[in-house]
């Protein structure tokens, strides 16, 4: 029997997800969910409907997993505590400072309902999350580095797209060479946030709108732009589709640190990242985990979980026997 996937939402980590269910056997689209008019959204799987959100009232035993695919900014704050109460939920939510709250939030709702809502998959949150814990407790001794693109980020450019006056916005991330070369290098630097990244924004903005009062609402919005040094680009909307249309990202998770009884040897542990297409990654890591989501639903488990909560061979639709034949 196939996992029945829904998906909320079919912007590009919309589309990342139904890109990645084609490639899982084990799973089926059962419909995507819009807050748009459904019949200006078309799906590229043959044969899916797409629904009014609205429908989602009443397709609790239709749906095996619902993935959100909104927005961190204000989309998932919202959306995920409400379907945890009737729905298995995965979303990426990737505002690092505000996962504690969101955690709670959701473990409530689904925990009230008897539901998994497992929070922040995908790269980062997600898949470095757990290379930082993993190296962490391999060397207890060390320091951590994360390191971010170049790359364009979907969560920043959304939330400049919803600034008042922003019609389309991409948002790049830059790791600083010389930081990055440091860590590299064993030195083991004290970075600020502004030292170790750079922001850089392309706006297309509304005919009319003040374009001054954009750029100071980026440079000063908390949690994203505030604590970087950040350029902001006004462009054209062909510029924006010439030069900006790709989601390339990536990056790296460091970790230095000592062993031995007089810390005499050093190491470094590196996991990297190079991704064509940011959402399709994004997308494939959420599915993995919607696996992950109806598997411990059906052994009766219930509440918010993140990836550190989750063993990887929950993750496989490989049997535990062919994991430890061919992968251990």
């Amino acid at each position: 029997m196939s996992i029945r996937i829904g998906i909320l939402g079919y912007g590009n980590l919309g589309r990342g997800v139904e890109s990645a269910i084609a490639h899982n056997e084990d799973m089926e689209l059962v419909g995507v969910f819009t807050r748009r008019n459904p019949e200006n959204v078309k799906v590229r799987t043959a044969g899916v409907k797409v629904l009014e959100a609205s429908e989602l009232e009443h397709m609790q035993d239709q749906i095996d997993v619902l993935v959100l695919c909104g927005g961190s900014a204000t989309d998932l704050p919202a959306q995920t505590p409400k379907y945890a109460a009737d729905y298995n939920v995965v979303d990426s939510f990737d505002t690092h400072a505000r996962i504690p709250e969101h955690f709670a939030d959701v473990d409530a709702a689904a925990k009230k309902g008897g539901k998994i809502g497992i929070i922040s998959c995908g790269w980062d949150p997600g898949m470095f999350s757990l290379n930082r814990l993993y190296a962490n407790c391999i060397l207890p001794e060390g320091q951590d580095y994360t390191f971010w693109g170049k790359g364009v980020s979907q969560g920043h450019s959304d939330a400049v797209r919803r600034i008042e006056g922003v019609k389309d916005a991409r948002q790049y991330t830059i790791p600083v060479p010389e930081a990055l070369d440091a860590v590299r290098s064993g030195k083991n630097p004290e970075l600020t946030t502004r030292q170790k990244h750079t922001r850089e924004c392309f706006v297309v903005a509304k005919e009319g709108a003040d374009l001054a009062k954009i750029e100071e609402e980026i440079k000063t919005m908390p949690n994203y732009f505030a604590d970087y040094d950040t350029t902001v680009h006004f462009i054209s909307e062909e510029e924006m589709k010439r030069d900006h249309s790709g989601l390339p990202h990536g990056g790296c998770v460091i970790r230095t640190g000592v062993t031995g009884m007089d810390n005499e040897h050093k190491h470094v542990i590196e996991y990297n990242l190079k991704l064509d297409s940011n959402p399709e990654f994004t997308g494939s890591v959420i599915v993995a985990y919607a696996r992950a989501a109806y598997r411990m639903s059906k052994e009766g488990m219930s509440g918010c979980k993140t990836v550190f909560d989750i063993a990887p061979a929950y993750l496989s639709s490989r049997s535990a026997e062919d994991l430890r034949a061919h992968l251990l």
